[in-house]
């Protein structure tokens, strides 16, 4: 088995999950990774609330709603007419492949999978893997870079990973 995986292993098991992503629920933890690109985590706890307010926390209803709706809901996370247009695109992703059918993919088909999907990077990607749906990914993020830069470790995302 991979060192890093076991040292994954161990550690979950010594410390549990850390639940730092606040979020009720996997769907949840997918919209908040595709809205905290480029913007603060508080102004994605804002979107979400409003996304709340509004019945709008399900893949179907996100693809139902209006795209000018979608986008006045998540406004606080900035880029919002694009983020609307992704997280529809996220959402429809969802609708049809089904939350099912991901469990039962490999964790490698699923990441190309989600990198299919416009406006998905790896960084969300991994952080849907890892924090959504639990699988033992590295989420390469700006603090990741500026402490591996600080060891002399510089690269690539995939590299670093």
């Amino acid at each position: 088995m991979n060192r890093f995986l076991q040292l994954y292993r161990w550690l979950y098991e010594l410390l549990g999950p850390q639940e730092w992503w606040p979020a009720d629920g996997p769907f949840e933890v997918m919209v908040g990774a595709v809205l905290t690109q480029q913007t603060k985590w508080q102004n994605v706890e804002k979107a979400i609330s409003n996304l709340k307010e509004r019945n709008l926390l399900s893949p179907e209803e996100i693809v139902a709603v209006d795209e000018n709706e979608l986008a006045e809901c998540i406004r606080p996370t900035g880029f919002y007419r694009q983020k609307a247009a992704r997280l529809k695109d996220f959402a429809r992703f969802l609708c049809e492949v089904g939350f099912d059918a991901l469990e039962k993919e490999n964790t490698l088909s699923l990441r190309n999978m989600l990198l299919d999907v416009k406006g998905v990077g790896p960084e969300t990607a991994d952080s849907i893997l890892l924090y959504g749906l639990e699988r033992p990914v590295f989420v390469i993020d700006a603090y990741t870079k500026r402490m591996l830069s600080c060891m002399n470790i510089k690269g690539t995302y995939d590299e670093l990973q």
